[in-house]
């Protein structure tokens, strides 16, 4: 009796078991149809209806020279972009190899990351330069490959991954570097595409009328970042650029930045980034269930970036720019010319090696940078939209992507002189009457094999001579009495071996002594090194911002300011004054002002009746100098210049470098040109030549008659 009650209870919950489980499956199955067989088709569904936040792009703020000139500005254009809740992914690929096709033809851009090109021979390859972004690509973030996977392999996954199969190797490389970028923007509804920055609004005209086979592809006008002289200052401005993963991981929680963001990449562009990018609105999209927008509507507004203004001269800049490419030419043309006549073309380093060179000029009243100029430089706007051109930047042995104003570093020879005479004056080693006898070889370490030449046999000389003849022979006897730890401890206060506080990057350079030496892991200092540092050699490496900041604080009677760009910092309208750079001491250098007028006398010296009379004796502005000849251990000589101008009130000092230079009359042209832009107007023509203001006028006049 008992086993017939418990057979009806057993059925039950056997009945309810079966039911449960019925339910659960179909849950189950629910979910994989959902998550796993077809997640795509639900996605899309999902992404075609609901609401939707959409971010609004801010227009950075530009940059401007002390005048007001546009270096970095914005433009109004067009870009193409793809709108996720039209992109069907049947179409996708095609869509994408139209639209590759028709930019192509009219030779405009579009944005193309793949690190990845065909060669020659129709192989894939990475491009060279782009080892960054191609480990990027195999991080597991990506493709999850191994370091020394080929381009090849990386290129089977994208295509494997992306369905780009049935096209030829261009257009598969070209659709796979779209579909790859989209999936490191997180493309989707929130988060259009943009395929080009900057297109014609022709080719916007041709997009239109073929709208209907480009399904999620739209053209929206928006401002481009543009240059409006892009060889200008390229260094110094800097780039704009995709946001990497590193720094969208940095920069994503804390500022906000999307993963299609562009961000300043180097130069001003960087260095004012939080200035100049502004603050991104937002839109709220509503979309009908077919995917259609229903209703869209501005939630928060976007705020311009600020206008950054800089201390920067257009005209001087160019003026530097144009002389550096001219002298730089003459030094290899007579190089080349003296290796021919001496010795039957055997001999050398008479500057045919000559490829590279820089100069800085600042205002003395407040070290503001008013050019700053590095030879070889490159066109910004080219570098920004052509790899092929980066490529060949980054393979150029002359290395043009260096700010060699700021970074270059160079043996200052004799330009380091005035820094030792304020040093022995200052602490007694030397008067202004002590004389000291040059018979053209210093000889005080002869024992140790240790000779140092002078260019000339001066006889007995005071410092003032010293200085205007560049005697090494006096000053290594006079580095010697003063000693390494004087000559450093003034040379620091002058500013060598030390940043000048430039608002970009820029070396700290090397001052020559026993605790650089020992940081270096070199042999011991003696005094031999000390007479050597003492004309500029040793281990001394400076920079020309450097020489032009210790050149301006001899001109300033001792006081060291701090260099800077940024002249203030404006709303995007310009109309309100956010900021401005107000002077500010670095230092002093506890010289005397007698012992600094004496050096300063011995200065305007070297350009009356020293090595720079040839040039200068007889300019129209007073003007008080330095050159320099720096051995190099490696080809021609450097030759440097410093100065400053006018000398019994000085506004500006500048610094000129020439790598390999050789001869100075070639780095005394350059510095004579920027002198005659600041103080007379010279300026640059059409075609690109260096004429005063009464030529330009005087061409202007035959031209219109």
């Amino acid at each position: 009796m008992e086993d017939e009650e418990k057979k009806p209870k057993r059925g039950r919950f056997l009945f309810l078991g079966i039911a449960l489980f019925v339910v659960l499956a179909v849950y189950v199955l629910r979910l994989a149809d959902w998550q796993i067989f077809n997640v795509q088709k639900w996605l899309n569904a999902a992404d075609r209806s609901g609401t939707s936040s959409v971010k609004m792009d801010a227009a950075r703020g530009e940059i401007i020279d002390a005048k007001g000139t546009g270096l970095a500005v914005n433009q109004t254009g067009y870009a193409i972009m793809f709108n996720a809740a039209y992109v069907t992914s049947g179409t996708r690929n095609q869509t994408i190899l139209t639209l590759v096709h028709l930019l192509d033809s009219r030779n405009e851009k579009w944005v193309d990351v793949l690190p990845i090109q065909l060669n020659s021979a129709g192989k894939y390859e990475f491009i060279p330069g782009k080892e960054k972004e191609v480990t990027v690509l195999k991080s597991k973030g990506y493709l999850n490959m191994e370091p020394y996977a080929t381009a090849d392999q990386c290129m089977k996954h994208l295509v494997d991954q992306y369905k780009c199969t049935g096209y030829s190797a261009k257009d598969t490389r070209d659709i796979v570097s779209v579909r790859y970028n989209m999936t490191k923007t997180g493309f989707s509804i929130s988060a259009p595409y943009t395929f080009a920055e900057d297109v014609s609004k022709d080719t916007v005209a041709i997009m239109e009328e073929n709208s209907a086979s480009l399904p999620g592809a739209e053209a929206k006008v928006t401002t481009v970042r543009k240059y409006p002289d892009g060889s200008l200052m390229p260094q110094i401005l800097g780039a704009v650029g995709a946001i990497s993963k590193e720094e969208y991981d940095a920069l994503h929680k804390t500022k906000g930045y999307a993963l299609d963001a562009q961000l300043g990449k180097s130069g001003v562009e960087k260095t004012f980034e939080d200035l100049l990018r502004g603050t991104a609105g937002e839109k709220t999209v509503n979309l009908a269930e077919n995917g259609s927008v229903a209703s869209e509507a501005v939630t928060k507004a976007p705020v311009p970036g600020d206008t950054v203004q800089l201390t920067l001269d257009s005209n001087l800049q160019k003026v530097a720019n144009a002389s550096l490419a001219k002298n730089i030419q003459g030094t290899r043309e007579y190089g080349k010319i003296l290796c021919r006549q001496n010795h039957r073309g055997t001999s050398k380093w008479h500057g045919e090696d000559c490829v590279a060179g820089a100069a800085v000029v600042l205002r003395v009243s407040d070290f503001a940078v008013l050019a700053a100029s590095t030879y070889p430089s490159y066109d910004q706007n080219q570098y920004k939209t052509d790899p092929s051109y980066y490529s060949q930047l980054i393979q150029d042995k002359a290395r043009p992507l260096i700010n060699r104003a700021f970074n270059g570093v160079f043996t200052p020879g004799s330009s380091f002189k005035p820094s030792v005479a304020l040093a022995a004056l200052q602490e007694g080693a030397i008067t202004n009457s002590t004389v000291i006898t040059c018979n053209g070889v210093y000889t005080r370490f002869a024992s140790s094999g240790l000779r140092i030449h002078c260019m000339g046999h001066h006889g007995p000389i005071t410092l003032r001579t010293a200085l205007a003849k560049s005697c090494n022979v006096f000053f290594c006897e006079t580095g010697y009495r003063t000693g390494i730890t004087a000559m450093n401890l003034y040379a620091k206060r002058l500013g060598l071996g030390q940043k000048t506080g430039v608002e970009i990057g820029e070396s700290s350079g090397t001052l020559a002594g026993p605790a650089e030496r020992k940081a270096a892991g070199g042999r011991s200092w003696s005094d031999g090194d000390t007479v050597q540092a003492a004309i500029g050699q040793s281990d001394n490496q400076l920079t020309p911002i450097q020489l032009a900041a210790y050149c301006a604080t001899i001109a300033n009677n001792g006081t060291r300011l701090k260099t800077h760009l940024v002249d203030k910092v404006l709303d995007y309208s310009r109309k309100k004054t956010i900021s401005v750079t107000k002077p500010q001491t670095v230092d002093s250098i506890g010289v005397s002002q007698t012992n600094l007028n004496y050096v300063k006398a011995g200065m305007r010296y070297v350009v009356t009746g020293g090595t720079a009379s040839g040039t200068f004796a007889n300019y129209g502005v007073a003007i008080a100098g330095k050159t320099g000849t720096a051995q190099t251990g490696n080809g021609s000589d450097n030759e440097l210049f410093i100065g400053f101008a006018p000398y019994d009130k000085p506004q500006i000092a500048i610094a000129v470098v020439l790598e390999h230079g050789a001869t100075g009359k070639y780095v005394q042209a350059v510095a004579k040109d920027i002198f005659d832009a600041y103080f007379y107007g010279k300026t640059v023509d059409a075609q690109g030549n260096l004429v005063m203001p009464s030529a330009v006028s005087s061409s202007s006049a035959q031209a219109a008659g």
